[in-house]
């Protein structure tokens, strides 16, 4: 059976490694398969995220559990890797070294505001060099966007451990997965107390929060889809719709069916 030809990369290696050229360079892309990007690094500063579906970013020590309403911003030469859960579809946003003055100077998430998206599809538009005047004013919205976001405080941090991480991007993968923290704990090789201390110091999240957090952020992206509220219940794993809801508004304030575009 012939070995699958990995996705070619977002961007050609030689300008990503290159201080020179423009001050930005944006992708788009929507891969039919997975992708998983292997640690490495650039000269260019990235900005990254999902326009549909869960990403696992990998930065330096820190690694994100990100959905698409959170970007990820990696400094120039931090060592950085990508997994996607399912089919990858999302963006990239390379900044020179000089266009990286005065932003964040470490790995973080962030929450993905309107105007940056935007400005982000309108740079992925371009053909050729950012050097007009129009082209220049969106590279600044996006390092001031870049620069002012707030960090996304429930961006959901991988364990370290090896253990621990597998567990935590299977249910990344899978957040419907109801298994035990002793089953986890079997499946993984540890002992159960163990699993639930070293999870909580990492993650700053028990094995259960962390979980639930995997659910709502697979449940937003179902709803604004237009996924119906029973569907998205039975799908994540809930035995029954109202324990759904039940959660589903003591997390975001409103009921999941006010929540979905479509109110279903």
């Amino acid at each position: 059976m012939p070995t699958p030809t990995p996705p070619a990369p977002l961007l050609d290696p030689a300008l990503a490694r290159s201080p020179r050229g423009p001050r930005a360079i944006a992708v788009r892309r929507d891969d039919a398969e997975l992708r998983d990007t292997a640690m490495h690094r650039h000269a260019r500063g990235q900005l990254l995220g999902a326009r549909r579906g869960l990403i696992t970013v990998y930065a330096g020590d820190r690694q994100w559990v990100a959905p698409p309403s959170q970007a990820v911003w990696i400094p120039p030469g931090w060592p950085h890797g990508l997994r996607s859960h399912g089919p990858y579809s999302g963006y990239s946003v390379y900044l020179s070294p000089a266009a990286c003055a005065g932003l964040p100077s470490a790995p973080r998430a962030l929450a993905a505001s309107a105007l940056l998206l935007a400005a982000v599809e309108r740079a992925a538009a371009w053909d050729g060099d950012a050097r007009d005047a129009p082209r220049r004013r969106v590279v600044e919205v996006i390092r001031d966007e870049i620069g002012d976001q707030p960090q996304a405080a429930d961006a959901l941090l991988l364990p370290a451990e090896a253990r621990l991480q597998r567990l935590a991007l299977a249910l990344s993968d899978d957040p419907a997965d109801t298994r035990t923290l002793a089953q986890w704990a079997d499946w993984i090789g540890m002992a159960p107390r163990t699993l639930a201390r070293h999870f909580l110091a990492e993650t700053g999240l028990t094995l259960s929060a962390w979980r639930q957090r995997a659910r709502l952020m697979r449940a937003l992206e179902m709803l604004a889809a237009g996924a119906a509220v029973t569907t998205v219940a039975l799908d994540l794993g809930y035995d029954n719709v109202s324990a759904f809801i039940a959660m589903f508004k003591r997390e975001h304030g409103v009921t999941p069916g006010r929540y979905a575009p479509d109110g279903a």
